[in-house]
């Protein structure tokens, strides 16, 4: 007899997502809460763990520099300017020191290499005066102390090249646009409504400031979750929803606020979604503005997010758009209000069937109308012949009474 016998090598399982190790049928009796990949002001939701290859930060250490936040920025730009000076102001003092100036002080028949140098703090002074060329004129290197004109060139040269990083590092942080993306808004809420007989997911973008967005453009992404049909998971996979790539509406002129619209078709990834199956998508979509400052020439970038909780069905925008005297006028307090329309509960791709079989009477109409027209025809055709034959006989029967 067989038995089954446990073998002592055991099969190791590759490490699935999260999401995929999870049972389906619990996924779905579960509520879970969505987690936002991009958030509402426009950063990021992800944490990077486990990087070890921290070298790679330190090989662009200016773009770290300028990543990191302010208060460590000025820490460390403090720091570098104060560890430079004490360092050379260490190495005069050790020059003073090595060549006897510090026990000859007040000898006038001695020829020191720092003139009023008398410790490490006038040589700290004397550093800081040569690095920021301040040059008060008390404490002078003299011509015979050869050591101290090499040390002098070095720390001018080595002065400069900090002054240009740390001055470069600070200067663009300061003209870093992010604030400038913070002037540009985008709407609460996105809606989908019918536009021009056509489903339509749209949402309002605008800018506060007078100065306005140079070569501005928008792109949308879905951000959701799939399964292939080999059966791997990919989580958060991006999706293109196209906001008018192929016609150009994307690119925008942002002067007054603009509903961006994208027009659900057999390309879009709405096209089989309905009223009621959207509160059960898991899904997200991220709008993205970008475009150039007018007044600085820099690229800037605004970004915002909606979940399903913040995709109205059947709303439309109020408009904030008005004609003055003289001038056009924006009103923003009605820039994230939408108002309720009449928009079909059924997917995009439900209502294309049921107005391809709306037209299909109308097709039939037209034919049959073609057909009795057709057929009028032929029954005129017919009585012609008819008519014609009756006058042929006729005219037969007086020929034969003539001869007669």
């Amino acid at each position: 007899m067989e038995q089954d016998v446990e073998s002592p090598i055991s099969i190791r399982q590759p490490k699935l997502p999260k999401l995929a190790r999870e049972d389906p049928v619990r996924q779905k009796c579960t509520k879970r809460k969505i987690q936002r990949y991009v958030r509402k002001d426009g950063k990021c939701n992800v944490h990077h763990g486990n990087v070890r290859e921290t070298y790679r930060f330190l090989s662009d250490i200016f773009t770290t520099l300028v990543d990191l936040k302010w208060r460590f920025n000025l820490f460390i730009f403090v720091m570098v300017y104060t560890v430079t000076w004490l360092f050379f102001g260490m190495i005069w003092w050790l020059i003073a020191y090595i060549r006897g100036d510090l026990d000859h002080i007040g000898d006038k028949k001695w020829s020191p290499c720092v003139d009023n140098l008398n410790g490490f703090v006038s040589a700290f002074l004397f550093s800081i005066e040569t690095e920021t060329t301040i040059g008060y004129g008390y404490r002078v290197i003299t011509d015979k102390c050869p050591e101290g004109i090499v040390l002098l060139l070095v720390q001018s040269v080595l002065g400069s090249i900090v002054n240009a990083f740390m001055v470069g590092c600070m200067f663009v942080k300061i003209s870093q646009p992010k604030k400038r993306a913070e002037t540009l808004v985008f709407s609460t809420n996105a809606v989908i409504s019918m536009r021009d007989g056509k489903l339509c997911l749209m949402f309002r973008v605008g800018d506060l400031r007078n100065s306005h967005i140079v070569e501005a453009s928008i792109r949308a992404k879905l951000i959701k979750s799939k399964q292939t049909k080999e059966g791997e998971f990919i989580p958060l996979n991006q999706t293109d929803i196209n906001v008018g790539y192929d016609t150009g509406d994307d690119r925008l002129f942002l002067v007054s606020p603009l509903i961006i619209s994208h027009e659900i078709n057999p390309h879009s990834p709405f096209w089989e979604i309905s009223k009621a199956q959207l509160p059960k998508e898991d899904l997200e979509i991220v709008v993205i503005l970008e475009g150039m400052v007018e007044a600085t020439g820099m690229t800037c970038q605004a970004r915002s997010s909606y979940v399903t909780s913040e995709i109205l069905w059947g709303h439309r925008f109020t408009p904030v758009l008005t004609l003055e005297d003289g001038f056009y006028e924006v009103d923003y307090n009605s820039f994230h209000d939408t108002y309720e329309t009449n928009t079909p509960s059924c997917s995009a791709k439900e209502l294309a069937e049921l107005v391809s079989k709306a037209e299909m009477p109308l097709s039939w109409s037209v034919s049959s109308k073609l057909n009795q027209n057709e057929e009028l025809i032929k029954e005129e055709r017919e009585n012609n012949h008819e008519i014609q034959t009756e006058r042929n006989g006729d005219v037969a029967n007086l020929e034969n009474e003539s001869k007669v």
